[in-house]
């Protein structure tokens, strides 16, 4: 079973909110690791702390929320055994799980609809990696 963790900063707080709400309506489990409000914080420790947790188990996904979404990814992607991927559209999302086996989506709360940020993330959650050549191509990331 999959274990999902989301992490913000202070301009992906209300989206983090938001999206927590709907999860805990449909009876999905996610962990939170913050920030607890919209105070002005650091991204990178919010992009390190889920990082890390995403990383101790191939069955772990992570969401990231920051205004743009690319400072949090490129923070991500400095943790061994993370792919995470900026997701901007709804093929960019499925490319990045069916592709690249990304466990992390990073969204851009300035950028996308609330509407759009759940079907990311719903899309993100259900679409399979294709495996193949594929798996070839993430072993030499």
């Amino acid at each position: 079973m999959k274990k999902i963790f989301i992490s913000s900063d202070h301009a992906g707080f209300s989206l983090k909110e938001f999206i927590k709400k709907r999860f805990i309506k449909k009876k999905i489990k996610l962990t939170d690791l913050g920030p607890n409000n919209s105070v002005s914080v650091d991204y990178p420790f919010y992009a390190h702390k889920l990082s890390r947790y995403v990383s101790k188990s191939s069955n772990n996904i992570g969401i990231l929320i920051c205004g743009s979404g690319t400072g949090m990814n490129i923070t991500a992607n400095k943790h061994k055994k993370i792919r995470a991927a900026q997701c901007y559209s709804l093929k960019s999302t499925k490319l990045s799980r069916m592709h690249n086996n990304a466990n992390i989506i990073s969204l851009g709360s300035r950028l996308i609809s609330r509407k759009n940020a759940l079907l990311f993330i719903n899309t993100f959650l259900k679409t399979k990696f294709d495996g193949g050549r594929h798996q070839r191509r993430v072993n030499k990331i």
